[in-house]
């Protein structure tokens, strides 16, 4: 089930108040959580709340130019105080940071194996590290350094990484999905503009609004033959993905090769 739309059941509220390690980001999705912990009944759990531990990393949610509502969401925002954006994760350069913070609750809750958490940990950051220097790569040698989304915008993290200039129809968190018309022109106009070679969605958007979104703007535009390309945000892992061993680093090796084929 997608993050944004997820209702903890009586089992997994069970499960968290009486667990030895919690790892959860800590964003508007996760509010529950916080009520969830003020009923525990394990003294000595471990809790890492990522986007309390990565305070000088977390961004606000971003509202840019052509977004759908841009205006009186970003004005409604600013009378209530920033959202902070929560999708942390979509930055291998924070997820390296993440796992110092899981690894030393692993080994505060069982510290006869600290050394295999140790182990793990170093070994991990170095894949972390292959991955985000392969990102650079891609970037620094693209033809272009701007993308457009036919979609919701989670990905901040990831393009204020790497540089990355972008346009969107909704902001990250947004449950809008009819695009106006004063939305689709601007992004129409704008892939003329930047003479992008693709259009991007997310995962298991491309069928649905978002790629009928994509469509209307690519046929609104003079790209005719533009691509439909889809990007992983991982707010949802099927059962599938997970039999086919899917992983962090995977998804996030399969974005950055999108990223190669939209930036040239």
């Amino acid at each position: 089930v997608d993050m944004h739309s997820f209702q903890a059941s009586a089992t997994d509220i069970a499960k968290i108040t009486s667990c030895d390690v919690l790892i959860y980001v800590g964003g508007i999705s996760d509010v529950w959580i916080t009520d969830a912990l003020k009923n525990k009944n394990n003294p000595d759990m471990q809790v890492v709340n990522l986007m309390e531990d990565l305070k000088e990393y977390v961004k606000a949610e971003e509202y840019v130019e052509g977004m759908q509502s841009e205006h009186e969401e970003h004005e409604a925002h600013e009378e209530e105080g920033e959202e902070w954006d929560e999708h942390i994760w979509l930055s291998v350069k924070n997820a390296a940071v993440s796992c110092e913070f899981i690894k030393n609750a692993l080994c505060a809750a069982n510290p006869e194996d600290s050394s295999l958490y140790e182990e793990g940990y170093k070994q991990y950051i170095k894949e972390l590290k292959s991955l985000d220097d392969e990102y650079e790569n891609v970037v620094s040698t693209a033809a272009r350094k701007t993308l457009l989304f036919a979609d919701r915008f989670p990905f901040r993290y990831l393009m204020d990484d790497y540089g990355i200039n972008y346009y969107a129809a909704f902001p990250g968190c947004s449950s809008e999905t009819n695009a106006s018309f004063q939305t689709v022109t601007f992004l129409a106009e704008k892939l003329d503009e930047e003479k992008l070679p693709a259009v991007l969605v997310l995962e298991n958007s491309e069928n649905g609004f978002s790629g009928e979104l994509a469509q209307t703007i690519i046929s609104n535009s003079s790209s005719k033959d533009c691509k439909i390309l889809k990007l992983n945000s991982m707010q949802a892992v099927s059962s599938k993905e997970l039999n086919d061993n899917i992983t962090y680093i995977s998804i996030m090796r399969d974005n950055m090769n999108v990223f190669k084929e939209a930036l040239n």
